[in-house]
């Protein structure tokens, strides 16, 4: 009740002194009584935050306005615009017509005036000519996004007034607003307001241009800069580039109007807003001619807006190419388009200063980091990523959790790309450590809520974080974690909204469920990669995403041969074979080398795994063949670790082959297989591949031993196993120590058998004793029964020669 009564007397107080003032203003005619009173007013009027379903517009007195009619023109415009509220203020800001060095100071007092009454958009400007002429700049709110879009040149300069208002300038008004406040438009309600009001707009301006009725050329081209203005904002709403294309089409007609010979500033900032629409469609649909064609219209502006004209412009359009250079570069292999963006974003940082312009100089440093980034991406060392985490750690300095909260959870997911890829070159986690860190503080603005893809790409990008510092420690928890983050990245990734990153993160998910299933004896994990491998494969298409369908192809074959060898199932491990040969359909040897070796290796040990489990050879000669394919691309000189790990693959199936067909060159070739291998395979840099590559060599040589007469080839296979028993330990590989032990024991008894005297004897009994210590036989019945059957046999060849010798 009380509230009720004070609000009634605040408003009857209200309308008093407005009724007062009216009868000053009526009859004591003093210099500035209409600005009295509208200074008045907005002190009575109470400041309320804007509103989620409409916008706020703020329009200050425009410079050189004394009486404030050509303000109230202004105002007419927006009266009748739905979702708009228009508020005045008596305030001017200075802009000096069009002098460029105003322009940061302008921006400033603007954005302070807009937290003052709570605005959305302010409108500024300056008189012209009475009554005939204005000069506008529309400044959105900063901090909230609107910087993605600061290209956008938002000015009408030397907007015409007159007897065609309603038909030109108002639409002209209205579309330039609506376009400069289109990223503040990040919820429903006001995606919807937006969105009507733009549609009005069109319709409106295709109207006028059709019809004819506007003669004067340079209308025309208004009108059309308006419109293209209005089809951008929109279209960058929409999934598909129609609209855009319809924006495009408008800036090439305005341009016949606006040459740069009648109109140099005017045809320059359509270039700018052309070479703005074109980049959007190439950034869409990866189309490089369309990016290429926004970077002449860059160019072509950049002729009329200099350093020395206009340095703030110049900065915008220079950032503008910078962005459009480093896109091409993207998609091309080399760097000299990226190099190049960086190149134009420190031009850009020599105007755009942090003093100056501190948050467009946050978004030039945030620009420069992520282009630093992709030429790093091509690179070997990490200096570039480091450059790039000192641009992005810049652009931090400004781009606060407080100022701009959604630029700053995007720098942090950057930091955090680039930290992450530093520690994918480097063995410890620290970096990797630190990009969870920085994805995490992202995470507190990119939430579900407000930016859902923002917030999934951030969990996509925390959830591969996690999953590296997981297989790196050996920790399960951190890859259950990478799991829960993809999980909650596909509640807006989803196959609808978002068809490729839904397919990317799938695989992704797909990736942890195996380093999960690793560690575990069930195939449970396993078969529940397979299901997002399988999901993956609808969208990664080898039509539409020929690489990542080939990539998510062996991916589902490596997880298939995991399953098929758990559960003893060769059909598991025919499918992990189709899997790898559809995805060498496109790793090509001539488009992905690389891959193709990777895939040609994966595909010899699964053809090796089913000759396992076959009677014959012919799988294993495939497994050669393909192993010598991979050998063509996977050389010791550009990937030493994987020539290695191929060359004792090869190793393996070549003794295969040999101790099946009784054929001890091919068991001699796998001796030079394993040598080397032992080449890249050192001590130092793979200590448990070498021990590995060790006892597979002791196997190798002891069977040729057999087939040989004297213990030359049993003394070196006891020699090699030894060797892979300093690393193979009891403590760090307790089931393959056990296995190797088995396995000197076997060369140790077989040379003793050769020998006389039971010294031999007696170190392959130790052998097999500590093989028994960890061979159990309920958890390695098979292997137990093997060394316990094998010591009770030199056992029995001891005491039978001790009997002979007593």
């Amino acid at each position: 009740m009380f509230e009720w009564v004070a609000g009634v007397g605040a408003a009857v107080l209200a309308a008093w002194l407005t009724g007062l003032l009216n009868w000053i203003v009526r009859h004591w005619i003093v210099p500035g009584a209409a600005r009295c009173k509208l200074a008045l007013a907005n002190m009575l009027r109470i400041a309320r935050p804007a509103s989620d379903d409409r916008f706020r517009f703020v329009l200050c007195r425009l410079e050189g306005d004394g009486d404030g009619r050509d303000t109230e023109t202004v105002a007419k415009a927006f009266r009748e615009v739905s979702g708009v509220e228009l508020v005045r203020s008596d305030k001017i800001v200075k802009a000096e017509g069009a002098a460029d060095r105003w322009r940061p100071a302008m921006r400033k007092r603007a954005n302070a005036i807009l937290q003052d009454q709570r605005g959305d958009l302010a409108i500024v400007g300056s008189v012209a000519e009475r009554g005939k002429a204005l000069n506008l700049w529309f400044v959105p709110r900063e901090g909230d996004g609107t910087l993605a879009r600061e290209s956008q040149l938002y000015e009408l300069k030397h907007a015409t007034l007159g007897e065609d208002f309603h038909n030109t300038l108002r639409e002209q008004l209205v579309a330039t607003a609506l376009n400069a406040v289109a990223p503040l438009a990040s919820n429903e309600a006001r995606g919807k307001v937006l969105e009507e009001g733009l549609k009005q707009v069109v319709e409106k301006l295709g109207i006028l241009l059709d019809s004819g009725e506007i003669a004067a050329h340079l209308h025309r081209a208004g009108l059309r800069i308006a419109h293209g203005k209005a089809l951008f904002a929109l279209g960058e709403r929409e999934s598909e580039t129609a609209l855009i294309e319809e924006a495009v089409a408008s800036y090439r007609e305005a341009l016949k109007e606006y040459t740069r010979e009648n109109a140099p500033r005017n045809w320059a900032a359509t270039q700018n807003d052309l070479g703005n629409a074109l980049a959007n469609i190439g950034k869409r649909e990866s189309r490089i001619e369309s990016l290429e064609e926004a970077v002449a219209a860059f160019r072509k502006a950049l002729k009329e807006i200099t350093r020395e004209s206009a340095p703030f412009d110049w900065a915008t359009t220079q950032n503008n190419l910078g962005v459009t250079l480093a896109s091409i570069g993207g998609r091309e292999s080399g760097t000299e388009k990226l190099e190049e963006a960086v190149a134009t974003f420190r031009k850009v940082l020599k105007e755009r200063t942090y003093k100056n312009a501190p948050l467009h100089w946050a978004a030039t440093q945030n620009n420069l980091g992520m282009a630093l980034a992709s030429i790093g991406g091509r690179e070997s060392e990490t200096t570039r990523f480091k450059e790039a985490i000192v641009a992005f750690h810049k652009a931090l300095r400004e781009y606060t959790l407080e100022n701009a909260p959604l630029n700053w959870a995007m720098t942090q997911n950057n930091l955090g790309a680039a930290l992450a890829s530093i520690g994918e070159r480097e063995s410890e986690t620290t970096r990797f450590k630190e990009a969870v860190a920085a994805y995490r503080r992202a995470l507190k603005e990119y939430t579900r809520e407000n930016a859902p893809l923002d917030w999934a790409m951030t969990q996509n990008n925390l959830g591969n974080a996690l999953m590296h510092i997981g297989r790196r420690e050996g920790r399960t928890t951190q890859i259950e974690e990478a799991v829960e983050a993809y999980r909650k990245a596909l509640k807006e990734y989803t196959r609808e909204n978002a068809p490729l990153n839904w397919a990317m993160t799938q695989n992704n998910l797909g990736a942890a469920l195996v380093s999960i299933g690793e560690r575990e004896s069930e195939t449970t994990r396993f078969k529940e990669a397979v299901e997002a491998y399988r999901e993956a494969l609808k969208e990664y298409t080898r039509e539409n995403a020929p690489l990542d369908w080939a990539m998510t192809q062996n991916n589902l074959g490596n997880v298939l041969m995991h399953i098929g060898q758990r559960e003893g199932r060769t059909a598991r491990i025919e499918e992990a074979v189709t899997a790898y040969r559809r995805a060498l359909e496109e790793y090509t040897r001539e488009n992905a080398p690389l891959d193709w070796a990777m895939t040609q290796s994966n595909l010899g040990v699964a053809l090796a795994r089913i000759g396992d489990r076959e009677s014959g050879t012919t799988r294993f000669k495939e497994a050669v063949e393909v192993y010598r394919k991979a050998l063509k691309e996977y050389t010791r000189e550009n990937a030493p670790l994987d020539w290695a790990m191929t060359q004792n693959n090869l190793g393996n199936v070549l003794m295969h082959i040999g101790q099946r067909e009784g054929r001890t060159a091919r068991i001699e070739e796998a001796v030079t297989a394993y040598r080397r291998a032992l080449e890249e395979y050192t001590r130092e840099n793979a200590p448990l591949d070498w021990a590995m590559t060790q006892s597979n060599l002791g196997v190798a040589l002891a069977r040729i031993g057999d087939r040989e007469s004297g213990t030359t080839r049993f003394k070196e296979a006891v020699e090699v196993y030894r060797k892979a028993l300093k690393e193979y330990t009891r403590e760090n590989a307790p089931l393959d120590w056990a296995g190797t032990q088995h396995n000197l024991g076997n060369a140790l008894a077989r040379f003793g058998e050769r020998e006389s005297g039971t010294a031999r004897l007696e170190e392959a009994a130790t052998a097999y004793d500590n093989a028994l210590t960890i061979f159990d036989p309920a958890q390695t019945p098979v292997d137990w029964k093997a060394s316990r059957s094998a010591l009770e046999k030199v056992r029995a060849i001891i005491r039978q020669r001790s009997e002979e010798h007593q």
